[in-house]
């Protein structure tokens, strides 16, 4: 199963690049997602960021996710298929 489908609470994240410069290079743990958001907490804080601004990483996997792409509810994104 393809780490898009899966669900992401609970695992890290690496973010790869972004449109916003002071995004790139944080990592945490995935506690919350939304439609348009994920919630990562690093270092004790909380830090919230857009999905659609992003290029990310989960459990340092070598495929990179575009935030733009996985704009569903997590549950909706579960159940869907996408490109390869």
């Amino acid at each position: 199963m393809n780490v898009r489908n899966m669900p992401w609470l609970g695992r890290s994240i690496s973010v790869v690049s972004s449109s916003d410069p002071t995004l790139v290079g944080n990592s945490g743990l995935i506690i919350d997602e939304t439609m348009r958001t994920i919630m990562i907490q690093q270092a004790g804080q909380k830090l919230t960021m857009a999905k659609n601004v992003i290029r990310f990483t989960i459990d340092e996997e070598e495929n990179v996710i575009d935030g733009s792409l996985v704009k569903q509810r997590p549950e909706d994104r579960i159940h869907r298929r996408y490109r390869k």
